[in-house]
């Protein structure tokens, strides 16, 4: 039907038909997705400055912060495959809001926060809400825009993770700074209030503005409609049989390939998320807000990267060595902090920025590789199972460098660990994943 549509259409007006609708189904979903993933984000992290107030008020130990700061990936490991396969049946709409509205809540709940227990219960309850997000957002988009597009939509809107950082860190030493005592609550309880409120409103925004399917954008043409299905029609041909199969995916050896690399880049990625102001602070910079200021320059960087790793990926079509790159230099970046932290703050900046940049660089295009050999409910479960035993890294990363910190007095040594873990998943991709793609250009 799409095709009979637009037989008589030519090429370049069907090319500018495609534009414009690429165009307006980006401006009508990424901006507000985008606003939910840097909430997200912010109110994951937000913990690393609450941390900077709220150890020494209630005497938690640098394992206790970081297992508080990790458990959160455990509830998200258990309930992120089944968010996801329950979006394939109420759809993407009421998923989104229903995940943002729960961790708003959650989180907000963290200024209760006062004992071991409470703040490792809520930190597990707010993982168990935010799972499925991002594995169900990645799904979400592969049904709007075909490979060639997305590998620049996903890093745009992966660049939220690191626009959370420019934003979150200057707001949270704001808060905690000016608010400080406001109603007989501390900075760091006003901070988990502050910023877990706007994520409520933005669930109910999300409830009432996205749109579940192609077929159900009323937003777009009719023209519009059948010339992207057409483009998307011809997207899945061109990429070959794909695994749909759930029970065959589980047993594909390339599905837990993915998750171990994906582990380690979220060890990295974790380690410069959950540790990024206590490294600041490590290095010498003593004042909340300062440290808010750098974490957010370094931030800055991160989302440049990432936007432009997404752009090459497109031009090039070659995503795999640019992951291969970015955990390259952030692996450099962390053993750099190692080798410095205490004999040169800017130095450590200028490898801070690195680390982070690598890290959050390499995840847009590391999710373009998967979905070139997995398709419908293969894709479903198995993006969440990559992202859920992947983020199993969030978990230990946090905790590991925790317990060093509290047996050492030191963080170097597990900077230096976790930067030959990410240098580990570079190799991976080099010796192993690479030959997934033989044949194909990757």
């Amino acid at each position: 039907m799409a095709e009979t549509s637009l037989a008589g259409v030519a090429p370049r007006s069907r090319d500018a038909l495609l534009d414009g609708a690429y165009r307006r189904i980006f401006w009508r979903l990424i901006p507000l997705i985008m606003v939910l993933w840097v909430l997200a984000w912010v109110d994951r992290v937000n913990v690393s400055f609450a941390k900077l107030q709220m150890a020494d008020q209630l005497r938690f130990s640098e394992a206790v912060y970081g297992l508080g700061a990790g458990i959160f990936y455990i509830g998200y490991l258990l309930f992120e495959v089944p968010s996801n396969l329950l979006l394939q049946k109420i759809g993407a709409r009421k998923t989104i809001a229903r995940i943002a509205i729960g961790w708003g809540v959650v989180c907000m709940a963290m200024a209760s926060a006062t004992t071991p227990a409470t703040f490792y219960a809520l930190r597990f309850l707010l993982g168990a809400f935010e799972a499925g997000f991002f594995p169900g957002v990645i799904l979400y988009l592969t049904t709007w825009f075909p490979t060639e597009r997305r590998a620049r939509v996903f890093g745009i809107f992966m660049s939220s993770v690191a626009l959370s950082g420019v934003i979150g860190g200057p707001l949270a030493g704001l808060i905690m700074t000016t608010m400080q005592g406001w109603g007989g609550l501390s900075g760091w309880q006003w901070l988990f209030i502050v910023e877990g409120a706007p994520t409520i409103l933005i669930g109910l925004v999300a409830l009432l503005w996205l749109t579940d399917r192609l077929e159900q954008a009323h937003w777009l043409s009719n023209d519009e409609r059948s010339a992207v299905r057409s483009d998307l029609d011809r997207d899945a041909r061109m990429l070959g049989q794909r695994e749909h199969a759930l029970s065959t995916a589980l047993r594909d050896p390339r599905l837990w390939i993915f998750t171990l690399v994906y582990f380690c880049v979220i060890v990295a990625n974790a380690t410069v998320a959950f540790w990024g102001p206590t490294i600041m602070r490590e290095a010498g910079f003593a004042n909340v807000a300062t440290i808010g200021w750098l974490v957010s320059g370094a931030s800055l960087i991160g989302s440049a990267v990432m936007i432009g790793n997404g752009l090459m990926a497109d031009r090039t079509g070659r995503p795999l060595w640019q992951c291969i790159g970015s955990l390259a230099a952030g692996a450099l970046g962390l053993a750099g902090i190692a080798a410095v932290l205490h004999s040169s703050p800017q130095l450590v900046f200028v490898m801070f920025a690195l680390a982070l940049a690598g890290a959050y660089g390499a995840i847009p295009v590391f999710w373009q590789l998967p979905s070139k050999l997995f398709a419908g409910t293969a894709a479903a479960a198995g993006i969440a199972i990559i992202n859920s035993f992947g983020n199993l890294g969030g978990f230990l990363a946090p905790y590991g460098l925790g317990l060093l910190k509290d047996a050492t007095g030191n963080i170097a040594p597990g900077l230096l660990a976790v930067a030959i873990v990410e240098a580990s998943a570079a190799l991976v991709l080099i010796l192993v994943v690479r030959r997934f793609f033989a044949g194909r250009r990757a």
